[in-house]
C-alpha cells in the first residue's frame, strides 16, 4: 500500500510541469468564420493568419516572415477566444488553448516548465495555433509582482518569451493571445518577432448587434411581434456575451410564465435584467424611504431630460433593482465613437441631480446615503476628463495618463508622471467641475419644482415609469439660463 501511494505521488509530481492547455481536433466540432456573427474587420484580419498557415511557402518565397504571434485585444465578451478557434477551424490546424493563469503554480519553476511543454505539443502537432486567454495573468510588465523580479510569474513570462524567439521560420506555428489589458503588457512580449501584430475585437455596432441576436434566436420559439431590431438598437456597448445572456434570459422568463414562445415582454425584462440587474420587488422600503427614492430619482429624471446634451431618460423606477434602491436609466439614440465636454458634463449634472433633488426638498440635513454611488461615479467621470482626456480648464489639451501595475496592488504601484503641484491642480479641476455640475443640477431642479413633483408623485403611484411616460409628464420642463453652457 505504502509503495502504491508513493508510485501515485510520483506519476502526480512528474504530470505537475505538463502543460493544461486544451487540444480541439478532429473529434471536435469546427467553428468557422462564417458561424460568428459581427466582428467584420477582425476577421479580415486574422483571416491574413488563416492563409499563413494554408499557404506558408508563398510568403516565404517572397522572403516575407511569418509573424509568430498575433495579440487580440477586447473587452470582456466580445469573442475573442471564438474568433481564435474560427482562424483553427478555417486553416484546419490543431488548436492548443489556455488560460495564462494555468501556468502559474506556488511552486518555482512549474510555470516555465509547463509553457516549455506546450510549445513542444504544438511544435510536434504542427502546423498549429496555441491560444493563450487572458495573457495579462502571466504577461504584466516584470518588476511588478510583489516578490520583485524573480517570482514565478517572471520566470514563466520569460520561458514564453525565449520560446517565441526559438521560432524557425518555418515552425508552423502561430501564437494568438486575447487580452482586455493591453496597457499592462511587458513591452517584450510586444515587439517585433514575438506580439508584433494586434487586432482590435470592438464592441459590436448597431447591425452586428442585430445579427449576433439572430444567431441566438435562431433556435428558440420566438412571437411574431417580438422585434430584435428595437432590442439591436437599445444594447449599444453590449457585448456578444451581453447579447446571448439576453437570449438565455427570455427564453427562461417565458418557460417560467408557461409561455409557448418569447414575447417582447420577455425581451424587455431579459434586457433589464442583464443591463441593471434583477427587480427585488420583496425588500421592504419605509414611506420615508420610498418617498425619498421617488424624489431622488426623479431629480435625475428632470435634469436629464433638461439639459439638451444629455441622453434621453429610458426608464425610471423606484423599485429596488441590483444594488441600488431605485433607477433612472438613461439610453443613447445611436451608437456614438467618442464623447464631447458638453456630454460629459451634462452626464455630471444629472449624476447629481438625485442628490440635489434631496436637497430641495428636505434640506442639508435630509440627504441621505442614496447618492453614494453618483457621487463615486461622477468624480471618476471629472477624473477622467482631467487627466485622460485634456478637458480641465486650467489645463486644457493636457493629459496625465497615470500607469499602474494591473494587479490588486494597483493603487500601492501606481505611477504619476507629474509632480505633486500639478497633482494640486488637477484635484481643484476636478472640484471644479463637481461644483459646476452641482450648480446646474439645483439651477434645473429650482426651474423645474412643479414637473419635478409630477413626477415624483407619478413614481410614488405607479413605481416605474417608461420613455413616454417621462416625456409626457416632464413636457412643460425648461432650462434655466443658469444651466446653459451654449447655444
Amino acid at each position: 500500500v505504502i509503495m502504491r501511494s508513493a508510485n501515485g505521488q510520483n506519476s502526480q509530481a512528474m504530470n505537475f510541469g505538463k502543460s493544461r492547455a486544451k487540444l480541439y481536433g478532429e473529434d471536435k466540432k469546427k467553428i468557422k468564420f462564417e458561424d460568428i456573427a459581427g466582428n467584420e474587420n477582425a476577421k479580415q484580419d486574422l483571416y491574413e493568419v488563416v492563409d499563413f498557415l494554408k499557404d506558408p511557402k508563398k510568403y516565404q518565397k517572397m522572403g516575407a516572415k511569418i509573424p509568430s504571434g498575433v495579440l487580440m485585444v477586447g473587452n470582456p465578451g466580445t469573442g475573442k477566444t471564438m474568433l481564435a478557434r474560427a482562424v483553427a477551424g478555417e486553416a484546419k490546424v490543431p488548436f492548443f488553448s489556455i488560460s495564462g493563469s494555468e501556468f502559474l503554480e506556488m511552486f518555482v519553476g512549474v510555470g516555465a516548465s509547463r509553457v516549455r511543454d506546450l510549445f513542444s505539443k504544438a511544435k510536434k502537432n504542427a502546423p498549429a495555433i496555441i491560444f493563450i486567454d487572458e495573457i495579462d495573468a502571466v504577461g504584466r510588465k516584470r518588476g511588478s509582482g510583489m516578490g520583485g523580479g524573480h517570482d514565478e510569474r517572471e520566470q514563466t513570462l520569460n520561458q514564453i518569451l525565449v520560446e517565441m524567439d526559438g521560432f524557425e521560420k518555418d515552425t508552423g506555428v502561430i501564437v494568438l493571445a486575447a487580452t482586455n489589458r493591453a496597457d499592462v503588457l511587458d513591452p517584450a512580449l510586444l515587439r517585433p518577432g514575438r506580439f508584433d501584430r494586434r487586432v482590435e475585437i470592438a464592441l459590436p455596432e448597431r447591425k452586428d448587434r442585430l445579427a449576433i441576436l439572430k444567431v441566438h434566436f435562431k433556435n428558440k420559439k420566438v412571437d411574431d411581434s417580438v422585434d430584435l431590431n428595437a432590442l439591436a438598437k437599445k444594447t449599444a456597448g453590449s457585448a456578444g456575451a451581453d447579447l446571448a445572456n439576453i437570449a438565455n434570459e427570455a427564453a427562461i422568463l417565458a418557460a417560467r410564465n408557461n409561455r409557448d414562445v418569447i414575447t417582447n415582454d420577455d425581451l424587455t425584462e431579459a434586457f433589464e435584467k442583464v443591463a441593471i440587474g434583477p427587480e427585488r420587488k420583496s425588500k421592504v422600503m419605509s414611506d420615508l424611504e420610498r418617498e425619498t427614492t421617488a424624489w431622488h430619482e426623479a431629480g435625475h429624471a428632470v435634469v436629464g431630460h433638461v439639459l439638451p446634451d444629455s441622453d434621453p431618460v429610458h426608464k425610471v423606477t423606484i423599485i429596488p433593482r441590483g444594488g441600488t434602491g431605485g433607477v433612472t436609466w438613461f439610453l443613447p439614440p445611436e451608437d456614438r465613437s467618442y464623447t464631447n465636454i458638453f456630454e460629459y458634463k451634462d452626464i455630471l449634472a444629472r449624476a447629481m441631480g438625485g442628490r440635489q433633488a434631496e436637497m430641495l426638498i428636505y434640506g442639508e440635513a435630509g440627504i441621505s446615503t442614496g447618492a453614494s454611488s453618483d457621487l463615486r461615479n461622477a468624480t471618476d467621470i471629472a477624473r477622467n476628463m482631467v487627466i485622460e482626456f485634456g478637458m480641465g480648464e486650467d489645463l486644457l489639451d493636457q493629459v496625465f495618463h497615470e500607469e499602474n501595475s494591473g494587479m490588486f496592488f494597483d493603487k500601492m504601484t501606481r505611477e504619476r508622471p507629474y509632480s505633486e503641484k500639478t497633482a494640486e491642480k488637477i484635484d481643484a479641476e476636478i472640484a471644479k467641475l463637481i461644483k459646476e455640475a452641482v450648480e446646474r443640477a439645483a439651477a434645473v431642479l429650482k426651474a423645474n419644482k412643479k414637473p419635478l413633483k409630477a413626477l415624483t408623485d407619478a413614481l410614488l403611484e405607479k413605481e416605474t415609469l417608461d420613455e413616454k411616460e417621462v416625456a409626457e409628464i416632464l413636457k412643460d420642463a425648461k432650462l434655466p439660463k443658469e444651466a446653459k453652457l451654449h447655444d
